[in-house]
């Protein structure tokens, strides 16, 4: 497809560019980010500020969730608005494709809320109560370490193996928080224990 372009029109374009750049260069580029910081208290007046941890990678990037509802009052608290978190030293204030779309996950109908089991034959789940999912994972861990540790190995050497059971450890925590998490975890005598980043 040819386009005609004259020398003339060239020259109008080329100018609109300088003149743009120009314009930009000279401060004049920051209009739209000083009437967007302008709006911004008025959009998020009344609201509580709570910085957290996006969930979702391996990075744990710093973000601000904003959220209407007085807590002291007795109102359910409603997450309004999610943002980087600008004084976060990984992210600085920005965050990926799934970290900017953190309201529609918090928000989805499909999100589980509650813990939920499936009895054996059934072919639905069923909520069920904090305590009893509780009860329920510790008996059955209990069971299966009980059947399945390993004390000595074929030479008569102390392993002190548990082999029958993996752990999946969460990567957006604290220091303090993963090293307390593998303490526990290889106390129990769990070889099999990996982490959200390698995944």
């Amino acid at each position: 497809m040819n386009i005609e372009f004259s020398r003339r029109r060239f020259l109008q374009s080329a100018g609109a560019g300088v003149v743009g750049t120009s314009l930009g260069a000279f401060g004049f580029g920051d209009v739209e980010s000083a009437y967007a910081e302008m709006i911004r208290p008025f959009k998020l007046a009344g609201t509580k500020e709570t910085r957290n941890t996006c969930p979702y990678c391996s990075v744990a990037c710093g973000i601000i969730l904003y959220s209407e509802g007085d807590r002291s009052k007795g109102e359910k608290a409603k997450i309004v608005h999610i943002e980087g978190d600008p004084d976060h030293p990984t992210n600085r204030g920005t965050l990926c494709p799934k970290g900017a779309g953190l309201l529609d996950f918090v928000h989805s109908e499909s999100r589980l809320q509650y813990p939920m089991i499936r009895k054996p034959g059934s072919s639905k789940f069923e909520r069920v109560s904090w305590d009893q999912a509780l009860d329920r994972v510790a008996r059955l861990l209990k069971d299966d370490r009980d059947k399945n540790f390993i004390v000595k190995n074929g030479d008569g050497v102390t392993v002190n193996r548990w082999t029958t059971t993996g752990f999946l450890a969460a990567s957006a925590t604290t220091n303090e928080t993963a090293f307390a998490t593998y303490k526990v975890v290889r106390s129990t005598g769990i070889v099999a224990f990996d982490n959200q980043a390698r995944v």
